[in-house]
């Protein structure tokens, strides 16, 4: 899969599977400005890429901000002089059961992943379409398709998967392609924050994830990152429009 040379912008990049991303966008010759809510979440992903010989920078951003994410694409033309891929993967969880979700919780979720979404996909268009080519991959889950105590996060989700098929039409035309990854069950500080919070062992709750899955484990950051790769190849300029569910055949 051919990315190099590329310049990535891949927004929730300080940990997790956006971290993972941004390292296999770098390794396979990406330039990559590394997004997140503040400057010192970006700097051990940016490390890591820069010991391993990569290039990158760290820029700090709120998506659901639309000054901060002007600024976010203002620095990264200023740096590399174009964007040629985006990685649209922050996002929070404010889970809850729909009689107890507050207006703040549904609101919150919902401006960083479905606005946030939207704001850094525009601005991407923006500089992608003079270039005739882009690629944009966002981030649904398998929560689009319902999840207890998620109705925020389920919502958001749904409307990405409709966004990026919008989106995929409107902007073909100019080079640009559009697609979302929608994970399962992914081993990160998130799941095992969530955990946490609902008070059950984190190794049963992984285990009795694993025997949902046809491979019989949980994903781990990397396997996102593939997929995510796959769509940002140069390579992939006929897919577009398409959501790829990355759960292990759950």
């Amino acid at each position: 899969m051919t990315v190099t040379h590329r310049i990535a912008v891949v927004t929730g990049s300080g940990r997790g599977i956006g971290a993972e991303t941004a390292k296999q966008l770098a390794q396979h010759g990406a330039k990559v400005v590394v997004s997140d809510v503040t400057m010192a979440l970006t700097e051990e992903t940016v490390h890591a890429i820069q010991e391993a010989g990569g290039e990158a920078i760290g820029v700090a951003a709120d998506v659901s901000q639309r000054s901060q994410v002007e600024a976010l694409f203002s620095t990264a033309m200023e740096r590399f002089g174009r964007v040629d891929i985006l990685v649209n993967n922050a996002g929070i969880i404010r889970d809850n059961l729909v009689y107890k979700m507050t207006d703040e919780d549904f609101d919150a979720v919902l401006n960083v992943h479905l606005k946030g979404t939207f704001l850094c996909s525009q601005a991407a268009q923006k500089v992608m379409v003079p270039n005739q080519y882009g690629r944009i991959i966002n981030f649904s889950s398998t929560s689009a398709l319902g999840n207890r105590g998620q109705v925020n996060y389920s919502a958001a989700k749904a409307g990405i998967q409709g966004m990026t098929k919008t989106l995929s039409y409107e902007l073909g035309r100019y080079g640009i392609t559009c697609n979302a990854v929608a994970p399962g069950f992914i081993e990160t500080d998130m799941t095992r924050a969530t955990a946490a919070r609902m008070g059950v062992d984190f190794e049963a709750l992984k285990a009795a994830a694993a025997k949902e899955a046809a491979v019989l484990r949980v994903g781990v950051p990397a396997d996102v990152a593939h997929a995510v790769l796959f769509f940002a190849a140069d390579e992939s300029s006929f897919i577009t429009g398409q959501v790829l569910y990355v759960k292990g055949g759950a």
